[in-house]
């Protein structure tokens, strides 16, 4: 049986090719803690402790099908600020949500550093606050 080896090689091939696209460890910051006022011992997830909050779960959905979190990331800078700083930067004004948006959709640079952020035109002002208002919570 002279077919075996190809397959067997080309099994493990995939397995291979499939753990290196993604497969394998997650890197993602998913699963961050939050500590509460009243029980400073206690921890609870982020998912947790929004829940029932419509601006977290609308915003973190629409970030998710977005092209955000290939630059940014909850607590990490990558490419462009973590969430977290950009939550430590802005009060959750209506001003500074409104402000922010438009700096989702026209893109810049000179903020966060000399890294561009990329124009988001086809997104939607409505999208970009929903977004911006969940980055807002994750204030610590």
């Amino acid at each position: 049986m002279k077919i075996t080896k190809p397959i067997n090689f080309a099994i493990a091939a995939m397995a291979g090719l499939a753990f290196a696209c993604g497969g394998g460890e997650k890197t993602t910051e998913t699963a961050e803690t939050v500590a509460t006022p009243a029980t400073p011992e206690v921890e609870m997830s982020l998912e947790e402790k929004y829940q029932d909050n419509p601006i977290y779960i609308k915003g973190l959905a629409k970030l998710k099908a977005s092209d955000c979190t290939s630059c940014h990331m909850v607590e990490r800078k990558i490419v462009g600020p973590s969430y977290a700083d950009v939550a430590a930067k802005y009060e959750a004004t209506e001003e500074n949500i409104e402000m922010l948006a438009k700096k989702v959709i026209e893109g810049g640079v000179g903020t966060w550093g000399e890294i561009p952020m990329p124009p988001h035109p086809a997104l939607s002002i409505e999208d970009a606050k929903d977004m911006v208002a969940y980055v807002l919570l994750l204030k610590k």
